[in-house]
């Protein structure tokens, strides 16, 4: 049984929104209230906690330091609330939203140039897309799925196989002083590498049979997009999914200094936690997502294989 009373959804909404504008009368037009109401509101929120929020002067509010740290906290509140309701409304018999964490440039390069395809097959369903780089527990957000890089190997999920990826060299045109022939070649550049993929480039010289040091070496960056600009800017050499790249490398300057691909022992998964699986906008998500890649996989049947599997 709970101590004390929580305030009413009238109050804490009229408190955010002045919080946010400080400003009573700000907050009054946006939530379609008096200003007199607004005021009422807060005051009645705050005999009700014990604490001041705001101090008034003149004409103006401005929030105490209780009032900075509980519109914070409300406004967070609030805003899980707004992502909670989304949610369940998406477990509804009609249509509704899925809320899918996505890898951002897997997303922008391959996912929602094909998007078109699943709002004109499923337009009762809308995909709602935010970014995390690595695994996470579905229960401590709103996600209900995530695009997943790496192995099936996700505490509590269900994974789909997606397809599989091949990984290339690229460096602005401008930095390759001489000739490569060879993969050691490469070594007298700098390197550029994913901090999601610490290992890429050791892999890769292994994969060529060059076994030195230097493959660790150089800076990291968290995103594909932060990656491919620097190596379009000439800062060194960076190993990317080709995917990424191919239809771009003319437009940012890009070459391929040693075309000597390979197949990751990774791959692209769809992971959701199992008890989530039978919701209407995941699993006509799923279906068409799987369907979108094993035609990707069929025109790259290098990539069609799974390296857990196989």
């Amino acid at each position: 049984m709970r101590k004390f009373k929580i305030p009413n959804m009238g109050a804490l909404l009229a408190f955010e929104a002045a919080a946010r504008h400080e400003s009573f009368t700000h907050a009054a037009r946006e939530l379609f209230l008096t200003e007199s109401a607004v005021s009422r509101q807060i005051n009645t929120l705050e005999s009700n906690l014990g604490v001041r929020l705001f101090a008034r002067a003149k004409q103006r509010v401005v929030l105490t330091k209780a009032g900075k740290v509980y519109s914070a906290q409300v406004r967070r509140a609030l805003e899980q609330l707004d992502r909670d309701t989304l949610s369940i409304i998406a477990h509804g018999s009609g249509g509704g939203y899925l809320e899918l964490a996505v890898l951002p440039t897997f997303a922008s390069q391959w996912l929602i140039p094909r998007l078109a395809a699943f709002n004109e097959r499923y337009p009762d369903v809308r995909v709602n897309m935010g970014v995390r780089t690595g695994t996470f527990p579905f229960g401590d957000t709103h996600f209900e799925a995530a695009i997943h890089y790496g192995k099936p190997t996700w505490p509590g999920t269900s994974a789909d196989f997606l397809f599989s990826e091949e990984v290339v060299p690229v460096c602005a045109a401008s930095l390759l002083t001489r000739p490569v022939r060879k993969a050691a070649d490469l070594l007298d550049y700098p390197l550029l590498h994913s901090t999601t993929r610490p290992d890429g480039w050791a892999a890769w010289f292994a994969h060529l049979g060059v076994d030195d040091n230097r493959t660790m070496q150089g800076v990291r960056y968290e995103l594909h997009t932060m990656l491919i600009s620097a190596a379009a800017a000439g800062l060194g050499i960076a190993l990317v999914p080709r995917f990424f790249v191919d239809a771009q490398l003319e437009q940012l300057g890009l070459a391929i200094p040693l075309d000597a691909p390979a197949v990751a022992d990774s791959a692209y998964y769809l992971v959701y936690p199992t008890e989530l699986s039978h919701g209407k906008p995941l699993a006509s998500f799923r279906e068409w997502l799987l369907g979108e890649a094993a035609a990707y996989g069929a025109v790259n049947p290098g990539l069609a294989g799974n390296p857990d599997t196989d």
